[in-house]
């Protein structure tokens, strides 16, 4: 038999205690916005279709603050937001097109990386800065697949990782810090507020 690791709350579950589908609905709705707000965020990069994007962190910090199921249902609201016309995605940018696009790799990398950003949180990973560090890295990797992915229909092989994972490396790494620090921070006041 295999032994299961320990489940944790979420901090959405603690800030928010009382369960139910509404509350869930209210959350998962939120958060699509959020990643919306935080996709507008933009830097566009000349030698590359693919922006630097705030998107990526709105993403991940859903998928850690709601956990996996909910962070990732999330997302798939904030893709058929963005897909059905909204202008949620990067820049503004709004409509199916963008998910075939030299970003839609990334885009569905998305709920991918809120999934296991959501499941670390739920064993934990939020609560220390190291854990969470690596939490922020893991939930990146599998937009960083996909997206590799996607965008090989788009630019030569030979410059792949030029255009789609190295310019973005250091920014994934400023997040994951960020988040290194704020996720603990967030579950301490959470635990001095309580005493």
């Amino acid at each position: 038999m295999i032994a299961h690791a320990k489940s944790f709350s979420v901090l959405a579950d603690e800030v928010f205690p009382s369960k139910g589908l509404v509350r869930d609905s209210v959350a998962v709705v939120v958060a699509s916005l959020f990643i919306a707000v935080c996709a507008q965020v933009q830097i566009p990069l000349p030698f590359t279709p693919v922006p630097i994007s705030g998107g990526t962190l709105g993403v991940l910090y859903t998928g850690a603050l709601l956990g996996s199921r909910r962070g990732s249902a999330a997302v798939l609201l904030y893709l058929l937001e963005g897909s059905v016309g909204f202008p949620f995605f990067s820049g503004g940018a709004g409509g199916f097109v963008h998910l075939l696009g030299p970003t839609g790799g990334y885009l569905a990398g998305f709920p991918v990386g809120a999934f296991f950003t959501g499941l670390l949180a739920e064993r934990g990973w939020d609560r220390t800065p190291g854990k969470a560090f690596l939490a922020m890295l893991a939930g990146s990797a599998p937009i960083f697949a996909l997206g590799l992915l996607g965008l090989a229909r788009f630019v030569p092989s030979s410059t792949l990782l030029a255009q789609g994972l190295w310019p973005f490396v250091p920014g994934d790494l400023v997040k994951s810090a960020a988040s290194a620090g704020l996720l603990p921070l967030g579950w301490k006041l959470l635990g001095e507020k309580r005493n």
